[in-house]
């Protein structure tokens, strides 16, 4: 009888929980409340931010911010359109440069988002640094950092004490916002995005862009010259899509984006 209680406990909570990413429409379970999700990740932020070496490349920093300030844009007013608006309400975007060669990029819950020097070197254009930040909003708006939290919170206090778990959440929080990606950054262990997640993420990233007046198709030009930096780790070591995979579903997303481009 306990158990049974237990477990109807647990799926009218999950069912509770229950969210929807927007224009995928894919269902989600979020147990995290998203005010404790943003305050882990802006003290997160502080601290990373503090320790973090700020490029002093002036133009590259520029095109990072106003890339991103354009994206933002186009998504908040998708967003206020649609009725979603309270989704990103508590959404405080920046976009910084980081002087490290690293090709990389990261965006933490409430829209702060980090590009590294290193990716410069493979994004000539707005256009492809589009794709990068387009993929790292959608991130922030499909709320993929809550969903991997709500994952390691049913995995670490399984579904007995998910309860009681759930309701001191702020202790749940606590106990796996460190090892949860975009909430890390550099620190501690990250918990990567599933393959689910990152061609999500490059769905969404598409259509934004798009939003944005950006080119959509600059996303396989991009891809491709990520492949051409090395052999990748096989797709089954990584939890994110190989770069064969990822541009063969970027080209499905692709005739759907394009319909998101303002008129001429």
């Amino acid at each position: 009888m306990k158990t049974y209680i237990s477990s109807l406990i647990v799926a009218v909570m999950l069912l509770s929980g229950c969210s929807s990413v927007p224009l995928t429409g894919r269902r989600q379970v979020l147990l995290v409340p998203e005010s404790e999700v943003l305050s882990a990740s802006l003290t997160q932020y502080n601290d990373y931010i503090q320790h973090a070496k700020l490029s002093t490349d002036k133009a590259g920093t520029e095109k990072v911010v106003r890339v991103g300030k354009r994206i933002a844009a186009a998504t908040k007013a998708y967003m206020k359109s649609h009725g979603l608006a309270d989704e990103v309400k508590n959404f405080s975007w920046e976009f910084n440069l980081v002087a490290d060669n690293q090709v990389n990029a990261f965006c933490m819950p409430g829209g702060k988002i980090m590009v590294y020097e290193g990716l410069l070197k493979l994004t000539s254009t707005d256009d492809e640094l589009a794709v990068v930040i387009g993929h790292e909003v959608a991130h922030a708006v499909a709320k993929h950092s809550n969903e991997r939290m709500s994952q390691q919170v049913l995995a670490q206090y399984g579904s007995a004490v998910l309860s009681t778990a759930v309701r001191g959440s702020s202790a749940a929080t606590q106990a796996v916002a460190g090892t949860v990606y975009g909430l890390g950054a550099q620190y501690g262990v990250m918990l990567p995005y599933s393959q689910k997640h990152e061609l999500e993420a490059d769905h969404l990233g598409l259509i934004f862009m798009a939003m944005a007046g950006y080119n959509p198709d600059a996303s396989v030009t991009f891809w491709e010259k990520m492949a051409a930096q090395g052999k990748a780790s096989p797709e089954f070591t990584s939890t994110h899509p190989s770069d064969a995979n990822r541009i063969a579903e970027i080209k499905k997303y692709l005739p759907e984006a394009r319909q998101y481009m303002p008129k001429q």
